[in-house]
């Protein structure tokens, strides 16, 4: 599959979330459109996804959509792409989740990795894996995502235990969207690659397209070490009443 083809079916996954008519315009541009029911961030957020230099947004109101798109032209000056820093300048932000990288993959550029490390299937809601999720604290086990996975697990023993596992949940359009986790004392050793190659090889086998949301830069070294593509990113902000921040240079 091609650069372009791959675009394509992440942006028709994300153009179906947004939960409105709207369409990834020209680089350098974002379409905004007010969507209560927008999928592209929590209920009373605004979302934006930015994917080959184009981006959509979402806003609960039309104050909001007003707002958004002011930043937007803002952050972007000259049509250049925007960029999630310059944006978050640009607008009365109370709370903020992300900016997060978006990557995809595609067979013909999947790099697998097979470490020492013996890798083994299991049931996503076995017990083995609500151990290791309350051992790595909420934080991580949310960043992960792996409590939500549809996909069987892929998983790294050390004694008894799951020491590293990773799968994917499976969302519209065919996407499946990844994660990964590491026990803290087990880190640094490629375990992340090592179970999420497995996870990622079995996406393409069923003929999904494997998604990477990565917000901390460990976890995109992984998503990049296999061969994904970074396209983009996706930011959910939450806006305060006041006005955008002063004018960006």
């Amino acid at each position: 599959m091609d650069g372009d083809l791959l675009l394509g079916r992440a942006r028709e996954l994300w153009v179906e979330a947004a939960g409105a008519a709207v369409a990834f315009p020209a680089p350098g541009e974002v379409d905004v459109v007010v969507s209560p029911g927008s999928q592209l961030c929590p209920p009373g957020w605004a979302g934006v996804v930015l994917l080959g230099g184009a981006g959509i947004a979402t806003a609960p109101d039309a104050r909001e959509a007003e707002l958004l798109a002011g930043a937007v032209r803002k952050s972007a000056p000259a049509g250049e792409p925007v960029a999630a820093d310059r944006l978050l300048e640009a607008l009365a932000v109370v709370d903020v989740l992300g900016p997060a990288s978006l990557l995809y993959l595609d067979r013909a550029a999947f790099l697998p990795h097979e470490g020492a490390a013996v890798v083994e299937e299991v049931a996503c809601d076995g017990a083995e894996m609500a151990v290791l999720l309350d051992r790595v604290g909420a934080a991580d086990a949310d960043e992960s995502g792996l409590s939500d996975v549809t996909s069987p697990v892929f998983v790294v023993r050390a004694g008894a235990g799951v020491v590293a596992a990773a799968g994917y949940q499976v969302w519209p359009r065919s996407v499946a969207q990844h994660g990964v986790l590491v026990a803290p004392g087990s880190r640094g050793r490629g375990l992340a690659r090592t179970v999420a190659s497995a996870a990622v090889a079995h996406a393409l086998d069923a003929g999904l397209l494997p998604q990477w949301r990565a917000r901390p830069e460990p976890s995109k070294r992984v998503a990049l070490a296999l061969g994904f593509r970074e396209a983009g990113f996706q930011v959910s902000i939450r806006l305060g009443e006041g006005k955008p921040a002063a004018g960006i240079p």
